[in-house]
């Protein structure tokens, strides 16, 4: 906007109309004193100033204007129809102005001019501001290093604290920093720690990790630089984001060949302890069947008898779990794989629960009617023992449904109960290793490995599986068997 500065009405009404013509957005003000008032509350790109004016004259105006900070840098014209002396001339310009008009006006002459200080005030306006954000994104930038290398500094006081041998890499992967562990395994700063031959190349897998960007997490073997033994450590990686890109990845390996020899030590005696009670279990077992054919069926011996040989069925279970975990562990466990029926299977399953356990009503929605590729006898056993489950973990509604969801591409089972149910918690744990619901450990007996070795067998067949339940309601375990074109080739595991 553009402040015409003139005690005479007709005077601004000229000038503001030439002006208005060209596009130029006008204020005015009828004496010194009003123009700096409106100096200090508004902001201008250029003042045409009338020289003689009563009160202030407009040498006195442009030199209040040019001492104030907000106003300094605001072009001014001088008009004048009396002073066109030189030394009047000479006085404008010391006094702030920038060019002096003599009256009567050109309007071209002047036009052009207004249109020269606008737009040298326009772009000296920009510049400022370019130069106003340029100082803050410095300040910004520098507060934010400033920030990172607080960061950076706590990062380090962490690592250098704990027992670990700990590193951060760059966001490609390069070694930044390592803690005062690293070098008792590494021959250098630069370089990762050499790996058992047996467990791949580190260096290989923390490239593999960066290019994926996802997080790492593997057990393999290094020995510090003194000795020949080899330790398994738990080397974890993971990714530092700031605004969801990755700046860096930071990583540890933890030593866990303590836990692992405990691990192999607990597998070990599992293992003996399982063969060891294999045999004189099947050596009861006959006896009681023989004790079983010489006596009445009639006398309460029978009833006794009866009740032991369960006994001993769930005692064989037992034992035939802590093998099958055994041989999991060992890479033993042997899978038959071939086509055969999944109706059948399921079947035979139901059939075989519904005889062990009359008082339970398992009922059937869907058909698996199709041939599927796996271990027949293992995929048995894990339907079994999802049945197993809901046969036990429902003691007072005994309505059991299995069924299955037949597509094109695969035939998804789901066994149902109305039992306790598992907590949301718990059903992140409950495939795992000797895992039980803390709140069953009292109720219901067992050691939990039956849902491990369930695990262990589908993920053997990659079968997906998984388990859906609510506190109080009931659980749904279910496991998806994909269709494979048997004619263009089997997939097998």
């Amino acid at each position: 906007m553009i402040l015409i500065v003139d005690d005479k009405q007709e005077n601004i009404f000229s000038l503001k109309s030439i002006l208005a013509l060209h596009n130029f957005p006008s204020d005015t003000a009828l004496s010194g004193e009003e123009a700096l008032k409106k100096v200090l509350k508004n902001q201008y790109a250029l003042i045409i100033l009338d020289v003689q004016m009563p009160g202030m004259d407009g040498f006195e105006v442009a030199e209040t204007i040019s001492g104030y900070s907000k106003s300094k840098d605001i072009p001014i014209i001088f008009l004048s129809a009396v002073n066109t002396d030189k030394k009047f001339i000479t006085k404008g310009y010391t006094s702030g102005g920038i060019d002096y008009i003599i009256k009567p006006i050109d309007p071209d002459i002047l036009l052009l001019k207004v249109k020269t200080f606008y737009r040298l005030y326009e772009q000296k306006r920009q510049l400022n501001e370019m130069q106003n954000n340029l100082r803050d994104e410095i300040e910004f930038r520098k507060k934010a290093e400033s920030e990172m290398n607080e960061k950076a500094k706590e990062m380090k006081s962490i690592l250098e604290s704990i027992p670990q041998i700990a590193f951060t890499t760059k966001s490609d992967g390069t070694l930044e920093y390592n803690n005062s562990q690293w070098l008792n395994y590494s021959l250098s700063e630069k370089e990762f720690p050499v790996a058992h031959p047996d467990d791949g190349n580190i260096q290989d897998e923390i490239e593999r990790t960066v290019k994926s960007g996802k997080p790492l997490e593997m057990e393999v073997r290094v020995k510090m630089r003194d000795k020949n033994d080899y330790r398994y450590h738990l080397l974890r990686v993971l990714p530092v984001k700031e605004a969801n890109n990755i700046v860096k990845w930071v990583g540890t390996f933890t030593d866990i060949e303590d836990q692992k020899q405990a691990v192999k030590k607990k597998d070990e005696f599992i293992s003996i302890a399982s063969h060891e009670l294999k045999t004189p279990l099947t050596s009861i077992k006959g006896y009681i069947q023989l004790l079983d054919q010489s006596v009445d069926g009639n006398s309460s011996a029978k009833t006794y008898i009866d009740r032991t040989l369960n006994q001993i069925k769930k005692l064989n279970n037992l034992v035939v779990d802590l093998l099958d975990i055994s041989k999991i562990e060992s890479g033993k466990l042997k899978y038959n794989m071939q086509e055969f029926n999944c109706e059948s299977m399921l079947t035979n399953a139901i059939e075989m629960m519904r005889q062990t356990h009359p008082d339970y009503h398992i009922h059937r929605r869907g058909n698996a009617n199709r041939f599927i590729y796996g271990d027949e006898m293992r995929l048995e056993q894990v339907v079994l023992n999802f049945l197993a489950n809901a046969v036990k973990y429902s003691p007072v509604n005994k309505e059991i449904l299995v069924e299955v969801a037949t597509t094109k591409n695969q035939i998804k089972i789901f066994i149902r109960d109305h039992g306790i149910g598992v907590s949301e918690e718990d059903q992140q744990n409950i495939f795992k290793k000797f895992y039980r619901v803390e709140k069953t450990v009292g109720n219901f007996q067992g050691l939990g490995i039956g849902l491990y070795i369930c695990a262990e067998i589908l993920e053997r067949h990659h079968f997906e599986y998984g388990v859906d339940s609510t506190l109080g309601e009931g659980s749904s375990f279910h496991f998806t068997i994909p269709l494979y074109n048997y004619l263009a080739g089997k997939t097998q595991p």
